[in-house]
């Protein structure tokens, strides 16, 4: 009688409660949806419509008789944005294979090896990701330049006839390999981490060897890490300036960022053709998002579960030590020699260096650059603008890739697919044109909004909002649904994330490598 009791009066109650989440479903989608229309839909629609009437429509207004696909047409025709194209996706192509064989290579290591020094390997793997693009193509222009670079003034001096030339396409390739390579490893490195090894231990056991087992076995389960890694990496590059603008620009190698930013250079600019070639740019990057999802789609991922365990490592014996020296010759690489050639060009009072003795001449050094630097009053004001606009960005940009990522792997509201597509636009869009389309849409408002560090702080989150949603989505997608049932004790929904989802799905999370991966973790 009391269990026929207990569930008539839970049957009406069930019933009351159906609503309630339904709305709560529908108003959680809703407000991410409209927070995404505010910083994504609104502007891409208004640089759509400016590359369509050839007019700010914020200021001028639209009017229908003036669309027209003059814009699009004169693009799709020009050669030299069919050779823009075509540089760009083989060096992007070419620099995201470099890029994950870096960056899987160094995450097998640190998560799955014996190798010492693993905390400087991981450090080394991370450190590409902190150097702004322009100053890494910057650095590679003083060190391999083809007559007057740094290592080629140093292998002349002692007899080495080969020289290094990053001024070709060999040159964009490695360096943009090495230095988004850490967008690999972040995704592969947080999926190893997580990865239970009992699926690895029993390939080992039906007689698979270590090669084959990670083939077949460890680098499938993680595939969306990798998928994604490669996916961002690629796009990444797509819109990435500054390395293109210092070191392809010399050897006459245009790719579509050049040649927008050459759009928007003219005089007057063509801010409505750079759109265009922009929105063409949008249409290959969904081709590739559409790619990853049919790569990933009707397929389980999930490795991390409610039992613990201990990440499995090879012993590499004497080999241990020849990934460490990888290692310490990879940051040898990336850190040390940009920072030297750095350094070195910042003290001296004339760049070019005739041989290694003109290297090592003092009087050739002084700090009349930095004196300068020091003396101008906007020095200061632009490092506090940097820094307020990057904590903005952080803090309001990292609470909204979090929601979004999982909304998108670990819920079931509506419009779920929608938020998907809608936050992954930016990833395709330049910087420079993620300007021109906030410049117009927010230009003719009120508000006050235009000319404040808000607008630049809404520009950063909108394009760089992927980035955080696809590391998060890769660690999210492991990380089994059971774990989420701590509603059943008390503990309500930010609770269980906050207790058990963040401390699983984040890469790394301070925790020591090869310690215990589960709930209740320090």
């Amino acid at each position: 009688m009391t269990v026929q009791l207990t569930s008539a009066v839970a049957a009406p109650v069930a019933v009351q409660r159906a609503p309630q989440v339904s709305l709560g479903r529908w108003v959680w989608s809703g407000g991410i949806l409209t927070v995404l229309a505010f910083l994504v839909l609104y502007p891409l629609t208004t640089l759509l419509l400016g590359a369509l009437t050839n007019a700010n429509p914020v200021v001028e207004g639209i009017h229908a008789r003036d669309l027209s696909l003059t814009n699009f047409i004169a693009v799709l025709v020009n050669p030299n944005v069919h050779a823009a194209l075509i540089n760009s996706l083989v060096v992007c192509g070419a620099g995201t294979v470099v890029a994950v064989v870096v960056g899987l290579t160094f995450s097998w290591v640190v998560v799955r090896t014996d190798t010492p020094c693993k905390r400087l390997i991981a450090t080394a793997s991370m450190l590409p990701l902190f150097v702004p693009p322009l100053v890494a193509a910057v650095a590679w222009s003083i060190l391999g330049s083809p007559k007057s670079g740094l290592l080629n003034t140093i292998f002349a001096s002692v007899g080495i006839e080969w020289r290094v030339n990053v001024y070709s396409m060999m040159g964009l390739i490695v360096v943009f390999g090495m230095y988004y390579a850490p967008y690999v490893y972040m995704f592969t490195a947080a999926a190893l981490r997580n990865m239970d090894p009992a699926l690895e231990e029993a390939a080992e056991v039906s007689g698979a060897s270590a090669a084959r087992t990670l083939l077949t076995v460890t680098f499938p389960l993680i595939l969306p890490a990798i998928v994604s890694g490669m996916l961002l990496s690629f796009v990444v590059m797509l819109g990435i300036y500054g390395i293109p603008a210092v070191l392809g620009t010399p050897a006459n190698i245009p790719m579509l960022t050049t040649y927008i930013f050459k759009l928007t250079a003219w005089s007057p600019p063509l801010y409505s053709t750079a759109a265009a070639v922009a929105i063409i740019l949008m249409v290959v990057t969904g081709l590739f998002v559409w790619l990853q999802q049919k790569v990933l789609s009707g397929r389980s991922y999930t490795t991390v579960a409610g039992k613990a365990f201990r990440p499995a490592q090879l012993r590499l014996g004497p080999w241990r030590y020849f990934t460490l020296c990888l290692a310490v010759l990879y940051l040898f690489v990336v850190a040390v020699l940009p920072t030297v050639a750095l350094v070195v060009a910042s003290f001296r009072k004339f760049l070019f260096i005739r041989n290694v003795e003109a290297l090592f001449d003092l009087r050739a050094y002084g700090s009349v650059h930095y004196d300068r630097l020091f003396a101008n009053p906007l020095m200061l004001r632009s490092v506090v603008n940097t820094m307020e606009v990057g904590v903005i960005t952080a803090v309001f940009g990292g609470l909204l890739a979090f929601a979004i990522g999982y909304t998108v792997t670990r819920t079931q509201v509506p419009g779920r697919k929608s938020i998907d597509v809608i936050s992954t636009l930016p990833i395709a869009i330049p910087g420079l044109v993620v300007g021109v389309a906030y410049l117009w849409a927010w230009i003719g408002l009120p508000g006050g909004l235009y000319g404040t560090i808000w607008i630049l702080a809404l520009a950063f989150i909108a394009r760089f909002m992927p980035d955080t949603i696809k590391a998060l989505s890769s660690s999210l997608m492991q990380i089994h649904r059971e774990l989420e049932a701590s509603w059943i004790c008390g503990k309500g929904i930010v609770g269980t994330i906050r207790t058990i989802v963040l401390p699983l799905a984040r890469p790394g999370g301070g925790r020591r490598y090869g310690a215990p991966v589960h709930p209740g973790d320090p």
